[in-house]
């Protein structure tokens, strides 16, 4: 190790020769350190990091990963993945060694996530604190996989929260009307909410839709891309899915309604559909809730809304699972299960039905 006084600046310097991943010889250089002792502090982790040691610490450890991750997710999941690591773990675990944190550490963490957000006092969300949790368990996985780490401390510890949620929150139809009869009829916005609530597409989706999506004579909506809308610009990705790739039809008020708003477009099949950020609509949305003491449900709920309006009409879960863009009908029935049990009576009676049936055949009644 080396680390050497910089006479002009009284700051200390850490240079070193080290090896890259192919073996080639390479010199680090870095400036500005406080004290001999954070200069040697930053070499060793430089190489414990360079040679993939399980023994650097838990912060770098998690650089690596993200990076890594960035090249197979999507933006916004690394964006989320970011944000939970840098504020629910790295508080706790950044400034220990990864392959020293030990099962009782990872109790005690959860423990900390249980009381609930220090900062407003409300408990987190069983499915957040399940969401947390995953990550911190993803993070020991490619460790355990890809950097020879012994073991995964989170399986001894045992997983908080709950992968399902809670009871679904969703407008019926009656209510949407009620909702949609508060604003500007051919608004941007209200277009928008019909957009959603009639074909069930999600919020990123709705904003990556340009002119040439929608077939004003077949009355169809292409869905192929997707929308990430930030003040550093916009990010557009494929859908979520390979199944989100779909051709949605839609009913003629809705295809007319959008014909309507396309023509006051300026002219192009590049253009935007939608130019707007999603929180133009989530805080109208929360407003007209307040204004009508109506239900209050999220931007994301008008999708759910589709589906359990779709549930009620009487389509099977394949139908809905083509078109919401899910990639299994096995997600669909997760999902949706719960609003399903009231057909269960409408399937005994027509059972009874076709037993009464058999009976007066065989009587001749």
């Amino acid at each position: 190790m080396s680390a050497s006084k910089d006479k002009k600046t009284g700051k200390w310097i850490s240079q070193f020769y080290y090896k890259d991943s192919n073996g080639k010889r390479r010199k680090k250089f870095r400036r500005g350190f406080a004290t001999k002792k954070s200069a040697l502090a930053w070499e060793r982790e430089f190489l414990l990091v360079s040679r993939r040691d399980p023994t650097m610490l838990f912060s770098s450890f998690t650089e690596i990963y993200l990076e890594d991750m960035s090249h197979r997710l999507r933006a916004s999941t690394v964006r989320g993945k970011r944000y939970i690591i840098q504020e629910k773990i790295l508080p706790w675990f950044g400034g220990l060694t990864i392959n020293r944190i030990r099962p009782c550490d990872v109790r005690s963490w959860e423990a900390s996530l249980l009381q609930g957000d220090p900062a407003s006092g409300r408990p987190y969300s069983p499915t957040y604190l399940k969401t947390i949790y995953n990550q911190l368990n993803a993070i020991f996985n490619y460790a355990v996989k890809y950097y020879e780490l012994r073991e995964n401390p989170c399986r001894k510890a045992g997983s908080i929260g709950s992968g399902q949620a809670g009871e679904m929150q969703f407008w019926t139809l009656s209510e949407f009307r009620q909702f949609l009869a508060a604003l500007p009829p051919d608004a941007p916005t209200t277009v928008a909410f019909q957009t959603l609530y009639y074909t069930g597409m999600r919020v990123g989706e709705l904003l990556a839709l340009t002119r040439a999506d929608f077939d004003p004579a077949a009355h169809t909506i292409r869905i192929n891309k997707s929308c990430q809308r930030s003040r550093k610009g916009d990010v557009v990705t494929p859908p979520k899915t390979a199944r989100s790739n779909r051709t949605v039809s839609i009913p003629s008020f809705l295809a007319d309604l959008l014909s309507r708003y396309t023509d006051t477009l300026t002219p192009g099949d590049a253009s935007l559909l939608f130019p707007f950020h999603k929180y133009m609509l989530t805080k109208e949305l929360e407003r007209t809730c307040a204004q009508l003491c109506l239900k209050r449900i999220r931007l994301h709920d008008l999708r759910h809304s589709h589906a359990s309006l779709l549930i009620e009409l009487g389509f099977t879960p394949l139908l809905i699972a083509e078109r919401l863009g899910h990639e299994k009908v096995e997600t669909t029935m997760n999902v949706y299960s719960h609003l399903y049990p009231g057909k269960q009576q409408e399937v005994a009676a027509r059972l009874e039905r076709l037993e009464d049936f058999a009976v007066l055949e065989k009587t001749g009644k």
